[in-house]
């Protein structure tokens, strides 16, 4: 079944003149006019497009693809404002709508916003929403731990640092001296988490140190240990190769975080391996 404000690949079913039908399946046949349709394809073909709703409602797919989907967020331009609302260039034929109630503060033309794109439920066509806090939670409940690699959405710039979006779903916060160069407002950068406060709020960085990076690359040898029955053949004498092929790391890190495991007692140096201890 095809998503509304998402990528779909669905299969062509008719070829018109005016451009092909796709199934939809519980959404129906879904449009591509001819002016995005691929020059050589077929019945029974499959396209990768966007489905959304035009100035009509009707559904309709394009190859276009939008600066953000469905439940993500973007920095996007106001240009145009009129009774209505604001509408927003966001990377498609068809501007998106940010209505007045969702406007803080009243948007003006020329001006950049962060915008959280969302499905009305009421007309089901696809909007813009700048009241981000009604789609963030600003403690996390145990969805993160520390050393995570997370995604991050610049939004806002402070005095502190900078206001970010964890993984579309929790505000975060990237202080300065996290930061080694400047970031910009909508650029998504990889991150980790660092802390989570008393109160549930969470601090971001950049890059791991050192210990922490051993920390997390030591938890990736437990999980692999565990669901091997507690046993690796690898050693310190294993190829770079075979280190890599099994965690994804380099020979120099999986021997630091061994090391740190074995002064742990949490695991046992054998001849041919590693072996997880019984805690």
């Amino acid at each position: 079944m095809a998503e509304i404000g998402h990528k779909n690949r669905l299969r062509i079913i008719k070829k018109l003149d005016f451009g092909i039908y796709l199934d939809g399946g519980d959404l129906g046949e879904i449009l591509m006019p001819i002016r995005y349709v691929p020059e050589t394809c077929e019945i029974d073909d499959e396209v990768d497009v966007f489905v959304y709703r035009d100035s009509e409602d009707r559904l309709v797919a394009t190859t276009e693809e939008p600066f953000a989907m469905v439940g993500e967020f973007a920095l996007l331009k106001a240009v145009a404002v009129n009774n209505i609302g604001a509408f927003m260039q966001w990377g498609l034929m068809k501007d998106l709508l940010v209505p007045f109630p969702e406007q803080k503060p009243r948007m003006e033309e020329g001006k950049l916003y962060v915008v959280r794109i969302y499905i009305d439920e009421e007309s089901q066509r696809i909007v813009g929403s700048a009241r981000l806090d009604g789609f963030l939670h600003r403690e996390s409940e145990d969805e993160f731990e520390v050393g995570e690699s997370v995604n991050l959405f610049i939004a806002n710039r402070t005095d502190l640092g900078y206001q970010v979006i964890v993984e579309h779903s929790h505000w975060g916060m990237l202080h300065n001296n996290e930061v080694p160069k400047g970031l910009k407002r909508g650029e998504n950068v990889a991150g980790f988490i660092k802390n989570i406060r008393d109160d549930g709020r969470i601090d971001l960085c950049l890059h791991l140190r050192p210990s922490e990076k051993t920390d997390e690359i030591s938890q990736i040898v437990i999980e692999k240990l565990t669901r091997n029955h507690g046993f690796l053949a690898l050693t310190d004498k294993s190829s770079p190769e075979d280190i890599h092929a099994t965690f994804g790391i380099s020979k120099g890190m999986y021997k630091k975080a061994v090391g740190a495991l074995y002064k742990k007692k949490l695991i046992s140096l054998e001849k041919n391996g590693i072996q997880l201890l019984d805690k």
